[in-house]
């Protein structure tokens, strides 16, 4: 019988939301081809959570960090729901990703507030690792690029769409 290590199941999780994002984006970022400029870096804390086979919701608090000079770190909260196939719990989450827009005039401050939408996959036996990649936000612009990095806790699989929704906190 062929045993499969935390490392072997990130992997393939990984390998899986890469193939399946690619025509995601690809779809998601117009008709045209577009380059897009570097703006930030977002990390969010995944709150702990159990998966209920065909999805979940967990809580997020994100960091913003602006790579334009003068511009002060944002707090954003929201939420990320999976649904698919989620089975088992996590704690200790965090997810980290690189911003980009079209330009770099096109971030405005709150410019994260909004819905991201893509494909989602973690695997996790103690210590685990995850992917997800999403698109949208300000009129649908910004893209979380492509693939964050995700780490947890816990005992879980998970593999499907994925939807972020993020509000800026006023501070």
């Amino acid at each position: 019988m062929r045993r499969f290590t935390p490392i072997t199941l990130s992997a393939a999780a990984f390998a899986t939301t890469a193939l399946l994002a690619s025509p995601i984006l690809a779809q998601d970022m117009d008709d045209e081809t577009v380059d897009h400029t570097e703006v930030g870096a977002l990390t969010c804390d995944v709150g702990d959570g159990t998966g209920f086979i065909f999805g979940s919701t967990r809580t997020l608090t994100c960091t913003f960090n602006p790579v334009q000079e003068g511009l002060a770190d944002e707090v954003y909260t929201g939420d990320i729901k999976r649904y698919g196939i989620d089975i088992g719990k996590t704690q200790n989450g965090q997810m980290s990703w690189l911003v980009l827009a079209p330009t770099e005039s096109e971030y405005s401050e709150g410019g994260l507030n909004g819905d991201y939408q893509g494909v989602s996959a973690e695997a996790t036996l103690g210590v685990g690792l995850g992917a997800n990649a999403m698109t949208g936000g300000s009129e649908n612009t910004l893209a979380l690029q492509p693939i964050s990095v995700n780490t947890q806790t816990g005992v879980n699989f998970a593999i499907g769409v994925g939807e972020i929704t993020l509000q800026r906190v006023a501070g």
